[in-house]
């Protein structure tokens, strides 16, 4: 074969190679493209779907921090005796109760504001028990004073707790 007949072969052969890399690169970013689209327009009415219900768990997760809220607990939950154990042990069975109630509105929130909840109501459950086993308290009314007059101090963990909770759901809009 001569050199006229391969520079020839390789003036049609090299176009068509050029050409059909260059179709097969736009076909792929098409199709790219196209797979971007469907998956952004799938995630958009996931995320539709999906924010009532995230709107929901904050909210009843809003209205669990109000009503673990020590000055409304106690005044809500009124001793059934006069022996302070039993009322910290009511306390805090009322306050594990409706946790449990809520446990799977978890999966709508962030990783972080859960933690910070189960934190608040940790923290509600150690300082009742603390306040039980200050001196000055020898019955359950007298825990009750002791847990409202440490609130009058310093802010109760549910209200910090509360105070995340409106954070994060004001970065959904």
């Amino acid at each position: 074969m001569d050199t006229t007949k391969i520079i020839e072969l390789l003036s049609y052969t090299l176009p068509a190679i050029v050409t059909g890399l260059v179709a097969y690169y736009f076909f792929d970013l098409h199709t790219k493209n196209e797979e971007g689209r469907r998956r952004y327009l799938l995630n958009k009415e996931a995320q539709k779907n999906a924010l009532p219900l995230r709107l929901q768990a904050y909210e009843r997760m809003s209205l669990y921090m109000e009503r673990i809220n020590p000055t409304k607990l106690l005044i809500r939950i009124t001793p059934i005796s006069n022996d302070k154990n039993d009322y910290e042990n009511l306390i805090t069975a009322q306050i594990e109760q409706e946790f449990e109630h809520n446990l799977t509105q978890q999966i709508y929130m962030s990783d972080e504001c859960w933690t910070i909840i189960v934190t608040a109501k940790n923290a509600t459950i150690q300082m009742i028990r603390k306040a039980n086993m200050s001196e000055r308290v020898d019955n359950a009314d007298k825990l009750r004073e002791v847990v409202l007059s440490d609130l009058m101090e310093k802010q109760s963990p549910s209200n910090a707790a509360l105070a995340y909770i409106k954070n994060e759901v004001g970065q959904l809009w």
